[in-house]
């Protein structure tokens, strides 16, 4: 300040941070990835969920997917003349071949073992591929090929009798909670982390979901707020989006409370949460 040079503030420190973007990695430029990327069938059903209030057919001009991206969702950024998506514009409308070419860590790598642990032998694996919606789809069917999932717990399950049968029976699941595990799976994961992959181990009795987390900054306290459902969120623009209604998936409400209670009333037994190694892990038990 002029001649002098006091030292700064707390607030003078912030100020330029609060106004920086990206603020992180979530609104990131897609390096390579262009505008023709996105999914526009996908993008303006979402958009039309609002008409009337935040949007406006006949005003928007035709079909301006640049402008609605990056002016009105903040979901793209222009970067010397170029219009680019970010990295949450791009995991919720971009075409699903072109998310796994730009954005090859978004991928789910799903696994059916014939046993209890990863020791055991790999029925199948694959590897899923897409935007949000496609994975979130994706992953379902593929926990629905080889458990069953319900609304309620039923009284009996239809392979209580066989319990000197050679083959484990299928093993059930809520389907509330079932659905909330792939849903926190895919919005709070990491893609900052490139080591760690996103993945879902389904055993005879378990179903166990795995995503990136950074351990730093994600506190013992913080994992126990998460429990009570205070959010601790890497990506809340994402997680907006896509638990929004315009988008197009059928969640389950309550989140994380409502999923360990689900699923303790359901198999009366606990859902075990660790995080460590930058890596999230829950695991919840079936009947």
């Amino acid at each position: 300040m002029g001649s002098e040079k006091p030292e700064a503030t707390r607030e003078e420190l912030s100020a330029p941070l609060d106004e920086a973007r990206p603020l992180g990695y979530e609104d990131v430029s897609v390096v390579g990835a262009t505008v023709a990327d996105i999914d526009e069938a996908h993008l303006w059903s979402f958009v039309r969920a609002f008409e009337g209030h935040a949007f406006n057919e006949q005003r928007a001009n035709g079909y301006p997917t640049k402008e609605i991206l990056e002016r009105d969702l903040l979901l793209a950024r222009s970067d010397s003349g170029e219009t680019a998506p970010t990295v949450a514009g791009l995991l919720l409308f971009g075409r699903d071949s072109q998310v796994a070419e730009f954005l090859p860590r978004s991928v789910v790598k799903a696994t059916r073992f014939a046993g209890d642990s990863i020791q055991a032998a790999v029925v199948e694996r694959v590897c899923l591929t897409g935007n949000l919606l496609t994975l979130h789809e994706a992953t379902l069917r593929f926990i629905a090929r080889y458990v069953d999932l319900w609304e309620a717990r039923p009284r009996s399950f239809r392979a209580a009798d066989l319990s000197d049968s050679p083959v484990p029976a299928r093993a059930n699941y809520h389907r509330g909670a079932a659905t909330e595990a792939v849903a926190n799976m895919l919005v709070h994961r990491d893609l900052a982390l490139r080591d760690q992959t996103t993945r879902l181990h389904i055993f005879d009795r378990a179903l166990e979901f795995i995503n990136p987390r950074r351990s730093a900054g994600f506190s013992p306290v913080a994992q126990k707020a998460i429990r009570y459902g205070v959010p601790q969120r890497l990506n809340p623009q994402l997680a907006a989006i896509f638990s929004s209604p315009g988008y197009g998936l059928q969640l389950a409400a309550g989140g994380l409370p409502m999923l360990l209670r689900e699923a303790r009333r359901f198999s009366n037994r606990q859902v075990e949460i660790v995080a460590f190694n930058d890596e999230f892990r829950l695991r919840m038990y079936g009947v």
